[in-house]
């Protein structure tokens, strides 16, 4: 009896042996973004991709398409509210037009630092996050791109200089302040910059030091003005619905995996634009000074774009500026 026992433990040891081992089922996103595949917006996505994996046990994949290979830009955010794709990557001032206080980081001159920017961000976070689920979206992380710097085809000394250029514009912010220079507006993508300054369609643009890197700007464009207009952010979106189907411990781990990106990513950003700063030079860009009446005139254009923004915003600009100027003054 004891012998037939053990051959049938044996047997059922056998039989568990071959059975099938139960999997987690797996899900793939595919998450879409403008920029090009070198630049660090798109790396730190990359490693977040390869984070919520090693996060999620593989529950998770997340499958980038950078340069524009899935959809466009700007077409990004409703394709994600959509559900025509469950994540894409897009700058923050391209929500501004349905959810103006997601252009709050490009009102110039009223961030200077990036200890100003995560201020920002804090601030603007909570009130954005409410707008963002009325849409079924969620933001997952944002990370800020370089301060934004003048480039131009010859030496700025007043505003006035900058009267008739053809100024390459990539929101509605920028828009305005080139009507306001006096400067005829030029809508161009990042992807696309390099080839509309050769053609001659861009003698001037207010962008990072890092987008003139990505663009080669040295060969077009020859001078370089540090003037710290702005902070804009990158935003990486899912739809609620997608998010909401993902089991709890998936959730978390993509959480987690955002946070950490959130973190690289603005160590990224500042070590690129003192990457930046130096590599235009050796390119042998002008880094010139900024001359103090410019300054000054840029300034109170600054001024004046705020005041803009906070009347056409209303009660939402007053939620983020007030808590993020209480926060300075307490420093």
């Amino acid at each position: 009896m004891k012998k037939t026992s053990s051959f049938m433990s044996l047997a059922l040891l056998a039989v568990a042996a071959c059975a099938p081992v139960a999997t987690h089922a797996q899900t793939v996103w595919k998450l879409a973004s403008g920029y090009s595949e070198n630049a660090f917006q798109t790396l730190n996505l990359k490693q977040f991709a390869q984070d919520v994996a090693l996060a999620t046990g593989g529950r998770l994949t997340i499958d980038v398409h950078a340069n524009n290979s899935l959809y466009k830009l700007g077409e990004i955010p409703s394709r994600v509210e959509s559900g025509a794709i469950p994540a894409g990557e897009t700058i923050m001032s391209n929500l501004a037009a349905e959810i103006p206080v997601a252009g709050a980081d490009s009102v110039p001159f009223i961030v200077g630092s990036y200890e100003d920017a995560r201020r920002m961000w804090k601030s603007q976070r909570p009130v954005l996050d409410a707008e963002l689920a009325r849409k079924g979206l969620i933001g997952l992380y944002a990370v800020a791109w370089p301060p934004q710097g003048l480039y131009s085809v010859k030496p700025i000394k007043v505003a006035s200089d900058l009267k008739g250029s053809k100024m390459r514009t990539y929101n509605a912010a920028t828009q305005r302040i080139a009507e306001q220079l006096g400067a005829k507006p030029v809508d161009v993508m990042m992807t696309d910059l390099n080839s509309a300054m050769a053609a001659g369609r861009v003698e001037s643009m207010i962008t990072s030091g890092t987008t003139g890197i990505d663009s080669r700007a040295w060969e077009h464009l020859k001078y370089f003005y540090d003037i710290h207009a702005w902070y804009p952010k990158n935003i990486v979106l899912v739809n609620q619905a997608a998010y909401a189907a993902l089991d709890a411990r998936t959730q978390e781990g993509l959480r987690n995996a955002a946070a950490a990106a959130e973190t690289r990513g603005w160590q990224m950003s500042e070590a690129a634009e003192t990457a930046s700063l130096t590599e235009l030079a050796a390119h042998g860009m002008h880094l010139d000074p900024v001359d103090f009446e410019f300054r000054n005139e840029m300034r109170r254009y600054g001024e004046h774009f705020s005041v803009e923004w906070v009347r056409a915003t209303g009660r939402d600009a007053s939620a983020v500026l007030i808590p993020y100027y209480v926060t300075a003054a307490a420093r």
